[in-house]
């Protein structure tokens, strides 16, 4: 087995040994049945003090991917090779982030849609027919809508009758309430674009109740595309000012008197 290289004299010698020994992991090189090199023998590889290997070799365990068997040594932890889906925590405060973040809701949602027609009952669509409602209502009220907005989501979610979907977006939940804020505020500047997202909506729950998966499918995809479309027409002063304040409450900065332009045309189901 190739050696390790020394590592060079940095600030923090712990975190390249650890950043090494993960770089192993990941690549397969350690297994569940391998044993890795001593902590003597890795303090010579490295170039490092046996306190540095032992201070990395901790964090290692600490998140899962190494463990000590006793009188043995040390080895990869079972199912350590697994790989944990992982997106950045402020994902959603920038244009790109949230454009990327649509792109994926795109191809789930499309998918999820058109599942949650075949599969739906009366009991889902009555459910979802609600929460347009309370969304029309928080938005007359003057509140952004985000939780009634992803709900209605996640309620074509549920109809899909899909577990790994279910899982997914609940890991997506974390960051799609940031994301959903900044769509959401943004479609609030304008009245078309508000009245575009409430058409959308309501031609997504259409095609449930229908049970035509395809009309679904191309609903929920046209209404990923608009809202990317939506995105690309906010301003720089909107996507600063949504940076700045998405860790309160994000309210837009007025902006400028703007001249209107048509709503953005849906295109045509294929």
């Amino acid at each position: 087995m190739q050696p390790f290289a020394p590592v060079g004299a940095a600030p923090n010698l712990a975190d390249q040994v650890a950043a090494a020994l993960r770089a192993r992991v990941d690549a397969g090189t350690f297994d569940a049945t391998s044993r890795l090199p001593t902590e003597s023998q890795l303090s010579q590889q490295f170039g490092v003090s046996r306190t540095v290997v032992r201070e990395a070799v901790s964090r290692l365990k600490s998140e899962g991917l190494l463990l000590s068997r006793q009188g043995s040594g040390l080895y990869v932890r079972p199912g350590a090779h697994v790989k944990p889906l992982r997106i950045a925590p402020d994902a959603g405060r920038s244009e790109q982030a949230v454009r990327h973040i649509v792109e994926l809701r795109r191809a789930i949602e499309g998918e999820s849609a058109a599942l949650a027609a075949e599969r739906r009952r009366r009991a889902d669509v009555d459910a979802m027919r609600t929460a347009l409602r309370d969304l029309e209502r928080a938005v007359a009220r003057g509140e952004d809508g985000v939780a009634e907005d992803v709900r209605f989501h996640r309620l074509v979610a549920e109809a899909s009758r899909n577990p790994y979907i279910l899982s997914v977006l609940a890991f997506l939940g974390q960051y799609l309430h940031d994301a959903t804020r900044v769509t959401r505020a943004n479609e609030a500047r304008r009245i078309d674009f508000a009245a575009a997202v409430g058409r959308e909506h309501a031609a997504i729950l259409a095609a449930i109740d229908a049970g035509d998966a395809a009309a679904a499918r191309r609903a929920a995809a046209r209404h990923m595309d608009n809202a990317k479309k939506r995105i690309a027409m906010a301003g720089r002063d909107f996507w600063v000012s949504a940076g700045d304040e998405l860790a309160g409450t994000l309210q837009p900065k007025e902006a400028a008197p703007a001249r209107p332009r048509a709503a953005p045309t849906a295109p045509r189901p294929a």
